[in-house]
């Protein structure tokens, strides 16, 4: 099978890939998630005229010269409305939120007036007609539509919903990404392990891939290199709903590399196998109904850099969300030699000199260094037969953080 180029795998990948359907979630707890259907307002806010101020309710006939006096005949606190109406030289004490008695017209605040008692109060500054009120509907109307489909839920968003009595809201269902490692050598973290046995890493990295676009990740443990093992926990993923598989390992072409013959004998149309990529070359992508599979790579780099390219795109498409690679433009720190057929993401840290974005690659790019990765902030991004470049060069940089 001939080597598949980068842009043409995630098109495959994403092809015929569709959100995961919606579900009515509680408003405590939808934030982050993106919303299934329009929210429209329930009521209308404010649902009369309010005070938005504390000061005293009057007419602002009564008020068009100062200093004047006023007799103060009740008090609107929020939540509870004046009964009566203001009249002639009358005011009423109110505070921030509280309905606007009949009658009056303005809002003096309370800085601008001064307590004579025995309920008398005189107006020191002038209050122009209309000031310190909210009008009825300044918000929204009862029918707007506040929130349109696709939108991602963040605080502003939760709290209009909540002010339109919005008790829950329907989203689109959070994508369930089932994990599943493979090899005799691995052990889990804090583990004893063996002499010739290592820790299962990958696992983890892929899992925060997934969360940062809003998926579930179901992490299903080890399997060991039997085909028994390993078909057992893709039947667990499948009966407990997983949209995408994903397994770590094994999806090369040695004695031991068993994923390709399990996940076909599960039912699985192969899509693809190999990528014209480095690191990542033995990606692998097919379709088990309507459940994607993805095969990265056990090298932790590898499996890492696809999942950034491969698995959180199509998780972003299942989720309904946007998702943009950040590619950013630079300088080459140093010299880099001509590339073959393969697309290359070469890690690399990243300075700022006289305003020019400057990338230098690490001068190791094993797959299996993670704290090389970890210390990267970026993957140069070498195409096909790319010539060599000096230092200084351009170069396309794909953002890590």
């Amino acid at each position: 099978m001939a080597l598949v180029p980068v842009a043409e795998a995630l098109e495959r990948l994403l092809e015929g890939a569709r959100p995961t359907g919606s579900e009515s979630v509680a408003l405590i707890d939808a934030a982050g998630r993106v919303l299934a259907e329009p929210v429209v307002a329930l009521r209308t806010q404010p649902p009369f005229n309010a005070s938005a101020m504390d000061g005293y309710a009057v007419r602002a006939a009564d008020i068009a010269s100062v200093p004047a006096q006023l007799s103060v005949i009740g008090m609107a606190p929020a939540g509870r409305g004046f009964d009566g109406a203001v009249r002639n030289g009358q005011a009423v004490r109110i505070f921030t939120g509280a309905p606007l008695p009949e009658g009056a017209d303005t809002i003096v605040i309370q800085e601008n007036v001064r307590d004579l008692g025995g309920g008398v109060i005189e107006v020191t500054e002038p209050t122009a007609e209309g000031r310190n009120i909210r009008r009825v509907g300044l918000d929204f109307t009862k029918g707007d539509v506040l929130l349109e489909k696709g939108r991602l839920l963040d605080p502003a968003a939760l709290s209009l919903a909540a002010s339109a009595n919005h008790p829950s809201v329907s989203v689109v269902r959070r994508p369930l990404v089932a994990i599943i490692a493979t090899g005799d050598e691995l052990l889990p973290p804090g583990s004893e392990l063996g002499p010739d046995q290592i820790i299962s890493s990958n696992a983890y990295g892929v899992a925060a891939a997934a969360q940062s676009v809003g998926a579930r990740a179901l992490d299903l443990g080890i399997a060991a290199d039997r085909k028994e093992a390993i078909a057992a926990l893709v039947r667990q993923a499948v009966e407990q709903g997983a949209d995408v598989i994903v397994t770590l390992g094994g999806a090369s072409v040695g004695d031991h590399d068993l994923i390709h013959d399990v996940l076909t004998g599960e039912g699985m149309t192969l899509d693809f196998w190999k990528i014209a990529m480095r690191p990542g070359k033995p990606l692998m992508f097919g379709r088990l109904g309507e459940i994607s599979c993805i095969g990265l790579p056990g090298n932790p780099v590898a499996s890492l850099v696809c999942s950034q390219l491969f698995l959180k795109p199509l998780l972003a498409r299942l989720g309904s969300r946007g998702f943009q690679q950040d590619m950013r433009e630079a300088r080459l720190g140093t010299a880099m030699p001509a590339n073959d057929l393969r697309q290359d993401y070469v890690r690399a840290v990243l300075r700022e000199e006289a305003g020019v974005l400057v990338a230098t690659p690490f001068g190791i790019q094993d797959s299996s260094m993670l704290r090389m990765l970890a210390d990267a902030d970026g993957l140069i991004v070498r195409e096909p037969f790319a010539p060599a470049a000096a230092a200084g060069a351009s170069c396309s940089v794909l953002m890590l953080r």
